[in-house]
């Protein structure tokens, strides 16, 4: 059985121990249940939490009942230590003489008297011995009697013990001595130690360190018996053999190794070798010690209530320490406790609140409350007391967070003592500043979050507040007042109440009259009073009045809007007209408030007719819905408008006339660009009728949906109506002028300027012109035959001539831009082409693309480093054909070096190629090139595998007839000495032989 499971958690109490002893004392030491009982009822171990004041007392019968002496021993008893030895000199010396007697006498020779004596002498010796040997014994039976006849054996006193030791002249350590100590306090050890259904009281720690020394045993065999009492459980718990017994042990052990770490205090570490005897780990220590330390603590707490005081506290701190309990669980349990008195007040508390059967019971509530606020200020005054270091841990304000009311159906409860303790604050009027400290502290215990606290109070005091209105209203005292905001900010300070939501509160009772007084549908003379009177008594802003009449008497006048708009354009007649200016007068709308309204109304259905025509099949269906629109716009809103600002719609007014074509009259330039823009001209024949221009859809449609209705409507006017009849023939009808007025129309409906109007137009003939010129421009070739036609189509489509030049220019442009683009991709484009296109005025920079001319660069670069020439123009490479390319220098140099690098190396390798196949004229042309990228790039000697290979090309450029410079060049890159190069001089002229003599030399 693995001992370690002695130190498991206890899940439940187990039954009592049976200690059985096998150690010192044959006679078993069985702790029964009678047993108990009878210490129980003795008060030799009290168990219970409501006793531990009293001392932790023992039955001297624990130590068994008096034990008899020997005759010898009594003998040995009666005598101190010197006459004992002088008793043992006289028997030695008395057997001596006796038998040197005998033996002469008997023997009748000196040596049978020797030899008598000395038979005599040993038995004396012998029983000499014996009588010393007993003092211990004595000295051990003596203790055991001494203490077994002792009522109170805690009560022992140290030099009693010694004066017993001294009186048989026994040392502590001897054996049958310290057997006897040791067994006496193994004894009492088992006996102090509580039952495991019972808790420890506290104080046994310090009963077995009195009893300890008093008893004067030292450290190491006292801790034996820790052990001992330890192998009992062990061997119990074999002996038992069930899960009850089981646990009964584990708690008993654990009970055991508290008892004894506390005793031995630091030594214990290597006094009490729990690891070693019984595979206790340190945790497993320190658990034992946490948990027992810890119902110790919670033991010592049930004795302190909500009337707390200092000595207390510094009781709790000293136990505490005594315990050996951490200070952070001492603040948790200390937190704990404290929260569970709170919560048994609450609980008072919520019982009474929810059993509404008295009127006094909310005063109750509030007492019970109060006793809360009291121990929490309490906490508080000795968390800041001067000694507070020298107080339980765990000492502040109280919280109920954790516990049994922290949960959201609790909360509720909370929420109402939190409400129940705000109305009682505000039941005098006003709120003191000691409620408001109060409740501060009532939301921090309860855990209420700030929003939640403040919802609470703003409720319970906005109630109030129109409750102390409605007084001074009804009593007149606050229009008596000469400043009414003086008024009502006084009463906001007296009830703690924030202005802002007070204003809420004013502005709702605005609300709430004025619906009221409209009820009928119109607002009379003295309905304005009033309500004059009582904005200016709430002091409510004007624009607060503003927002609610367009808000209250808007929604009325709404209901009228859309009932005339829903009678259409056949229906709109002079009793919807009458009805529309007595509601925008009746009501007191301003008539920005009107216009908001009825432009709303009428957007929304100018919304549905814009659907329907997105929706439409073909162009003359949207057409025609536009045109619905149209009509709805001239018939019924534009009459709407003129109804509500009180004028006549039949006549527009002259002076609007004048400056709508004074004003298109400066713009003539424009407008007389096009001929479809003629036609929508405004002027005094097509302005037939005054429309409505300040209801539009500019906010609620972008501009390119809105440029593309117009256009829709611009391109029917132009084609004309289209009918499809059986057979697939299609008719089209042309239409007069007169579509072009309802165009005009639809652009004020739609919101365009005159530029966005413009602009559809010229968009459109451009559209027109552009893919007509691009057939015709199809080769990217402008003849006279071709702007001919282009002139004939720019008249055609009524577009301006400069518009069609920059729309022919773009299409040459662009075919162009193709026709280079193409060529440079295929290699067919030369610098000196792009020098030709320059000078005809091509802009390379929009045609050809960047990485083109890149391109471009590389490809006439490449061409320079293989034109065999072995030139290499700085100037024309560096600064001219960047420049014609529009290049960077610097990149560009980059790309000449890095070009020529890599074409330095290769023209080596294919001038030993052309070597080796005896091509002699390419050959030298490859030197060059080699030449060029050094002048490019200069190159340090070139290394080569075969050096005789090296020679040879030398030779035959020598033969070429080079210049000096470039010879002198190549034999440098070559790496060539001078007198190799003096003897390669001097063997130019020597034929080689045919056959294998010449490729002999050659390679």
């Amino acid at each position: 059985m693995n001992p370690t499971s002695l130190l498991l958690p206890i899940n439940q109490p187990p039954p009592v121990t049976t200690f059985r002893s096998q150690f010192l004392n044959p006679t078993p030491l069985r702790l029964t249940p009678k047993f108990y009982l009878k210490r129980r009822i003795q008060s030799t171990v009290l168990s219970s939490s409501s006793v531990q004041d009293k001392p932790t007392s023992v039955n001297p019968d624990v130590f068994g009942g008096k034990k008899e002496l020997s005759p010898i021993q009594s003998l040995v008893d009666a005598m101190s230590p010197p006459i004992r030895i002088a008793s043992s000199a006289l028997i030695f010396a008395g057997a001596i003489a006796a038998g040197y007697g005998l033996g002469l006498r008997f023997g009748g020779s000196r040596n049978a008297g020797v030899g008598g004596a000395i038979a005599f002498g040993a038995a004396g010796a012998g029983a000499a011995y014996a009588l010393s040997s007993c003092a211990p014994e004595v000295a051990a039976i003596n203790l055991h009697n001494y203490v077994a006849d002792f009522e109170n054996p805690a009560a022992l006193n140290k030099e009693d013990i010694e004066a017993i030791a001294n009186k048989y002249g026994v040392s502590k350590q001897n054996e049958a001595f310290n057997v006897e100590l040791r067994d006496i306090y193994c004894r009492y050890v088992s006996a102090v130690l509580p039952a495991s259904t019972e808790e420890l009281r506290g104080d046994e720690v310090d009963t077995i360190i009195k009893f300890k020394n008093a008893l004067g045993i030292d450290d190491p065999d006292a801790a034996d018996m820790h052990m001992e009492i330890g192998r009992r459980i062990f061997r119990q718990r074999l002996e038992t053999g069930d899960r009850d017994g089981d646990m009964e042990q584990r708690r008993a052990f654990q009970k055991l190794i508290y008892v004894s770490t506390l005793v031995f205090g630091e030594a214990s570490a290597f006094l009490l070798p729990w690891k070693r005897v019984f595979k206790v780990t340190d945790a497993q220590v320190d658990v034992a010690v946490r948990d027992n330390a810890q119902r110790l603590y919670v033991s010592k707490l049930k004795s302190v209530g909500r009337d707390i005081d200092v000595n207390q506290l510094i009781s709790l701190r000293e136990a505490q320490l005594a315990y050996r309990l951490s200070d952070e669980l001492a603040h948790g349990m200390f937190k704990e406790h404290a929260r569970k008195l709170v919560e048994e007040i609450i609980s008072t508390a919520v019982g009474i609140l929810k059993s509404r059967t008295r009127a006094t019971e909310p005063t109750r509530v509030i007492e019970e409350l109060d006793k809360v606020l009291s121990y929490n200020n309490l906490l508080i005054s000795l968390k800041n007391h001067a000694d507070a270091s020298r107080f339980a841990p765990g000492i502040g304000p109280v919280s109920l967070v954790g516990g049994e009311y922290d949960g959201d159906r609790k909360m509720d409860d909370l929420k109402l003592l939190y409400r129940a303790y705000v109305t009682d604050s505000l039941s005098s009027g006003r709120m003191e500043e000691d409620k408001l400290a109060a409740l501060n502290q009532l939301r921090n215990i309860f855990g209420l979050g700030k929003r939640e606290a403040d919802t609470i109070t703003l409720d319970v005091t906005s109630k109030v507040y129109r409750k102390r209105l409605a007084q001074a209203v009804t009593s007149g005292e606050l229009e008596a007042f000469e400043s009414k905001a003086t008024y009502l900010q006084n009463l906001c300070e007296e009830l703690n109440f924030d202005p802002q939501k007070a204003l809420e509160i004013h502005q709702e009772i605005y609300r709430q009259k004025l619906q009221q007084l409209v009820a009928d549908g119109e607002l009379s003379d003295e309905d304005m009073k009033a309500l004059e009177r009582l904005q200016v008594m709430l002091c409510v802003p004007k624009q607060t009045v503003e927002a609610a009449h367009a808000d209250i008497c808007g929604s009325l006048f709404e209901k009228v809007v859309k009932e005339a708009i829903a009678c259409g354009i056949d229906g709109y007649d002079t009793e919807t007209k009458n009805a529309v200016r007595k509601a925008a007068y009746g009501l007191r709308l301003t008539r920005e408030v009107a216009m908001t309204i009825a432009s709303k109304a009428v957007r929304k259905i100018f919304i549905t007719y814009i659907q329907r025509a997105r929706g439409a099949g073909s162009r003359t269906e949207s057409a025609k819905e536009l045109k619905k629109m149209i009509a709805f716009n001239s018939f019924v809103a534009s009459q709407l408008v003129a109804d509500i600002k009180g004028e006549s719609s039949d006549t527009p007014p002259e002076e609007t006339q004048e400056e709508q074509i004074q004003q298109n009259e400066e713009e003539d330039e424009e407008w007389e660009s096009l001929q479809s823009l003629r036609k929508v001209k405004p002027s005094k024949k097509n302005l037939r009728k005054e429309i409505q221009t300040e209801i539009t859809l500019k906010d609620d449609l972008p501009e390119r949906e809105r440029t593309e209705l117009y256009k829709t409507y611009l391109l029917f006017c132009l084609t004309g109506q289209i009918t499809k009849i059986p057979f697939g023939v299609q008719i089209t009808t042309k239409k007069d002028d007169s579509e072009y007025v309802f165009l005009s129309q639809l652009g004020s409906i739609l919101g365009l300027t005159d530029s966005e109007i413009v602009g559809v137009h010229q968009g459109l003939a451009e559209q027109a012109f552009r893919q007509q010129a691009e057939v015709i421009l199809a080769d990217g070739q402008i003849t006279k035959a071709k702007m001919v036609q282009l002139n004939e189509l720019q008249k055609n489509v009524g577009l301006p001539p400069q518009y069609a030049q920059n729309i022919i220019k773009s299409i040459t442009t662009t075919k162009l831009a193709a026709a280079l683009e193409s060529a440079v991709g295929q290699g067919r484009l030369s610098i000196k082409e792009i020098r030709e296109l320059k000078e005809s005025s091509v802009d390379i920079n929009t045609m050809i693309s960047e990485s083109l001319r890149e391109n471009l660069l590389k490809k006439t670069l490449a061409d320079i480093f293989s034109s065999g020439t072995g030139e290499f123009d700085e100037e024309e490479v560096y600064e001219n054909i960047p420049k014609d390319l529009n290049i960077n220098v610097e990149k560009a140099k980059k790309v000449v070096h890095e070009l020529a690098r890599s074409r330095l190396s290769n023209s080596l390798i294919q001038a030993v190629s052309l070597l080796r196949q005896r091509n002699h004229k390419a050959l030298v042309y490859s030197l060059n090139d080699l030449l060029a990228c050094d002048k490019a790039v200069p190159a340090t000697p070139l290394s080569w595998e075969v050096p005789e290979e090296l020679s040879d090309l030398f030779i035959v450029y020598l033969k070429s007839d080079p210049p000096s410079e470039k010879l002198s060049r190549l034999q440098y890159l070559l790496g060539i000495s001078d007198s190799t190069a003096e003897t390669l001089r001097a063997v130019k002229d020597r034929e080689l032989p045919n056959g294998a003599g010449e490729e002999e030399f050659v390679f």
